[in-house]
């Protein structure tokens, strides 16, 4: 795992609404290497833990990674308060990410809550052959939609109390996409539950699918076991990983999702 640590220069900063921020760091050296589907370690000043944060766009071009966050704690505020022109002790890029096919005619983006972000690099590789189902409690949470509709993908918006686009689940209008034409991949990143509804419906149809998946980290390069998850081998036996290191994006089959 090639990753780098150091003090990378804040350039950007924006509310996107309900205590959600999108930070955008001038890091070169890590746009090089990064991949849709990684994440990056963020120590706040003052603390001695790490927040761990998905890349949500990659700028080679510019040099640039752009961030996105929810305020859950004292780290995340603290990050919240930084302006830009302010120094970030940034690890990354960490883990694994998706698994990127050029060939694809079509495939299916996921995400719900903060589990959308990492979507949108994978939109900007895939554009018009994309479909994005993106899930949100309600209106006030929404986010990135103008961003989706840039790559040129189709964006179907569901909230679960019908306040902004569709009112249903995001798994209903997965299985209206497949009716209309079985993808090549579909990808998500968001709460358990419906990242194993997603599994379950991947398998039915045969569809290859990729997860990533969000547990609590410690130290983000695999030293601790503070991520651990529940994995399948071929022989059906089950086995512990770590998010951090093997993941966050795993193979859906390969979750043991009621172990």
């Amino acid at each position: 795992m090639k990753y780098t640590q150091g003090e990378y220069r804040l350039i950007r900063k924006d509310n996107l609404g309900q205590d959600l921020y999108r930070f955008v760091l001038e890091c070169p050296e890590i746009t090089a290497v990064a991949a849709p589907g990684q994440f990056v370690h963020i120590l706040p000043k003052g603390s001695t833990l790490r927040r761990p944060i998905s890349i949500c766009q990659i700028d080679r071009q510019a040099g640039t990674l752009t961030l996105v966050f929810a305020v859950r704690g004292e780290g995340t505020a603290v990050l919240a308060d930084l302006r830009a022109g302010d120094y970030v002790d940034m690890l990354a890029p960490l883990g694994h990410g998706f698994t990127i096919q050029p060939d694809a005619n079509r495939v299916i983006l996921m995400g719900g809550g903060i589990g959308v972000p990492p979507m949108l690099a994978l939109a900007e590789i895939y554009g018009e052959r994309a479909t994005v189902i993106s899930g949100f409690r309600s209106m006030p949470a929404v986010m990135l939609q103008e961003e989706f509709a840039k790559t040129g993908a189709k964006t179907i918006l569901c909230t679960d109390d019908g306040t902004a686009g569709l009112h249903a689940m995001v798994t209903e209008p997965l299985l209206e996409e497949i009716r209309q034409e079985k993808p090549d991949m579909i990808c998500a990143c968001g709460p358990t539950p419906m990242l194993r509804a997603i599994a379950r419906i991947a398998e039915e149809q045969g569809i290859f699918c990729e997860v990533s998946m969000e547990e609590r980290m410690g130290c983000g390069i695999g030293a601790c076991l503070v991520c651990a998850c529940k994995m399948k081998l071929a022989n059906g036996e089950i086995h512990a990983a770590h998010v951090c290191k093997d993941g966050p994006v795993f193979n859906a089959k390969e979750v043991a999702w009621n172990g």
